[in-house]
């Protein structure tokens, strides 16, 4: 398979007279350069806007405009390389100095590359410009990197049955970024695998929280913390497995996603983050108010580099929540944001395999139908109010929490109490108790909670017609998430 030195290569060995290398890691670009430069017999000049031009006989070099003219005024050859150039591409004269430089004389023998962690192609030179983006390091590259790690560092304790799982948790990281995480983690002579991935997913945590618009979600619910949705859960514990790079080596369908649609409060965002806790990998929450939001340029340039940031720090679960506001319909059944919609369906598609999508939705009705057809999901399950069985795992799951004795409590009577509640809902209710009893200096009781509930309105009377139209879409379009089928009242 070819690899981004060979797609360099093929593009110089093609004289392509301006290359732009989009990447933030620098010194691996220039290292890839002077492998071509040696195997070409060419020369290698690096410019940048505190030294100027190498090897220039030109004094005053650090202005690019001067810089691209001594270029093409000396006639070199070679690899010209612009470290700083990308920020004065938007002044005309620096690209009439670049567009000089590929009409010249000599631009069959001479390729100007520009390197830069910034994407800035103006339109005037779209045409000129050979765009390649340099995607982070490869796992063969990350084990490479690794040995020397250990060569140059032999006290450092990387166990052998680690390599592999920690190469993987890499992936995404720059090679700066890999050796300062494995230096920093390195340092104790006990680090056992655990502690080594997960100081990984913090590094990955903070390249995420830099865009601003992702937010890393910690694992912190397991999933005997999430009452009822039975089915889901056995559906997720099934599937654990099969979320694996040993899965995806040994050709087994790896889960692509899954879609939680139902009535709000019943445990949809929950169900989310114990996918992270139960697959033992990050969680990121994408903000799609942020993204259109415009603080972070277009809303279509912002979500596609939302999505590139996902893939860099794969494998991860990547959360959508209430979808249809960003991917929804507008009132003439035409997908409100046409663009975005399109390109996700196509990441969709093609993202890497260790991605999973994970998105949420209480008007499902307002989501395309290109969007919930089988194969985009593996699943879509219907998030209904919870039955009384459910309902009473939901209060020993609460009470718990809470430092209840649950042998104090009438489990039947409660489930009687709050027949049409949703999770949220009682989980309030328990609270509330608990408050009120903690403000009275003393242990909450049955008594408690029977005034606190007493005191709710549940969401199933106060949109009772809103639930209905939402269980009657699902009825035949989705698979209840309860091991009891469709809830019986």
């Amino acid at each position: 398979m070819a690899t981004i030195l060979d797609e360099i290569r093929t593009s110089i060995q093609a004289q392509s007279p301006l290359i732009y290398l989009y990447s933030p890691e620098e010194e691996r670009v220039l290292r890839m350069l002077r492998v071509v430069a040696g195997e070409q017999d060419c020369d290698l000049r690096i410019w940048s806007c505190v030294e100027g031009l190498q090897g220039s006989e030109e004094a005053a070099t650090t202005d690019p405009v001067a810089a691209l003219r001594t270029v093409v005024k000396e006639d070199l050859t070679g690899l010209i390389i612009f470290k700083d150039l990308a920020p004065f591409l938007e002044r005309p004269e620096v690209a009439r100095a670049l567009r000089d430089a590929y009409y010249s004389g000599a631009a069959e023998r001479r390729t100007v590359i520009i390197v830069s962690a910034d994407l800035t192609m103006p339109e005037s030179l779209k045409k000129e410009m050979h765009l390649i983006e340099v995607p982070p390091p490869e796992e063969t590259d990350i084990l490479q990197q690794l040995g020397q790690i250990r060569k140059t560092n032999e006290h450092y304790n990387l166990p052998d049955e680690a390599i592999q799982e920690v190469a993987m948790a890499l992936k995404g990281l720059t090679e700066t970024e890999i050796r300062h995480v494995m230096h920093r983690v390195l340092q104790h002579e006990t680090a056992a695998k655990d502690e080594l991935v997960d100081e990984i997913f913090n590094e990955k945590k903070n390249i995420v929280k830099k865009s601003g618009y992702l937010e890393f979600s910690p694992p912190r619910w397991g999933i005997d913390g999430l009452g009822g949705l039975g089915s889901l859960k056995d559906w997720l514990v099934k599937r654990r497995r099969m979320f694996t790079p040993e899965a995806v080596a040994a050709g087994v369908p790896v889960p692509k996603g899954l879609l939680m649609m139902g009535v709000s409060g019943c445990g949809k965002s929950l169900a989310v983050k114990v996918i992270s806790s139960l697959w033992e990998i990050p969680l990121f929450r994408l903000d799609m108010n942020l993204v259109f939001s415009g603080m972070y340029g277009s809303p279509e340039e912002t979500f596609h580099r939302a999505l590139r940031t996902v893939e860099s720090v794969a494998p991860a679960v990547l959360w959508i929540d209430e979808i249809e506001n960003a991917l929804g319909m507008d009132d003439d059944g035409i997908a409100a944001n046409t663009h975005i919609f399109s390109s996700f369906l196509t990441w969709m598609q093609e993202k890497p395999p260790m991605i999973f999508i994970a998105a949420t939705a209480n008007r499902i009705q307002a989501l395309p139908a290109e969007i919930i057809r089988k194969g985009r999901f593996d699943q879509v399950f219907f998030c209904d109010l919870p039955t009384k069985e459910e309902r009473v795992e939901i209060f020993r799951i609460h009470l718990a929490l809470n430092s209840a004795d649950l042998d104090d409590f009438d489990f039947k009577m409660l489930t009687v109490q709050t027949d049409g509640w949703n999770g949220a809902e009682i989980e309030q209710a328990v609270i509330a108790a608990r408050t009120e009893a903690y403000y009275d200096g003393r242990e909450f009781s049955q008594r408690d909670l029977d005034i606190s509930i007493a005191k709710i309105v549940p969401l199933s009377d106060t949109m009772e017609q809103q639930i209905k139209t939402i269980r009657s879409w699902a009825f035949s379009r989705a698979t209840p998430a309860s091991k009891y089928g469709r809830r019986r009242r």
